[in-house]
């Protein structure tokens, strides 16, 4: 099986992560890929996060779940389950990540956050 930075890196498709608050109220969203930013770590993704729901039920409620379907006609992909494990504020560090080209006005008076993700278990789409 190709390792999860490869996979991440050349798949294209959809993802979605799930989080809950401190009281498990649920919520979902679209998200990007996750970042692999250690060569040798294939255990810990990162996603850019702004300050919304997804952001405010992580700081309350660490653990998460990270759903991603592959472009295509069939129904395969992924399912990740995830334990926050640190966060980087460094706009500086985060600007080089985005994969989406936006002007840096988009981004003026919004702060991201890069969160990392120990991969805690790793899913077929389907089954399992």
């Amino acid at each position: 099986m190709r390792d999860m930075k490869d996979y991440f890196e050349n798949t294209k498709g959809v993802g979605v992560l799930a989080t809950a608050d401190a009281d498990g109220k649920v919520n979902v969203a679209i998200y990007a890929r996750p970042h692999f930013l250690n060569e040798d770590d294939n255990n810990t993704a990162s996603f850019i996060m702004n300050e919304r729901l997804s952001y405010a039920n992580i700081l309350a409620n660490p653990h998460a779940a990270y759903l991603f379907i592959e472009e295509g006609d069939e129904y395969v992909g992924k399912r990740l389950s995830l334990t926050k494990v640190g966060q980087d504020d460094d706009q500086e560090k985060i600007k080089p990540l985005r994969r989406r080209n936006l002007p840096d006005e988009c981004y003026e008076g919004k702060t991201q956050h890069l969160v990392h993700f120990r991969i805690d278990g790793v899913r077929p789409l389907i089954g399992k």
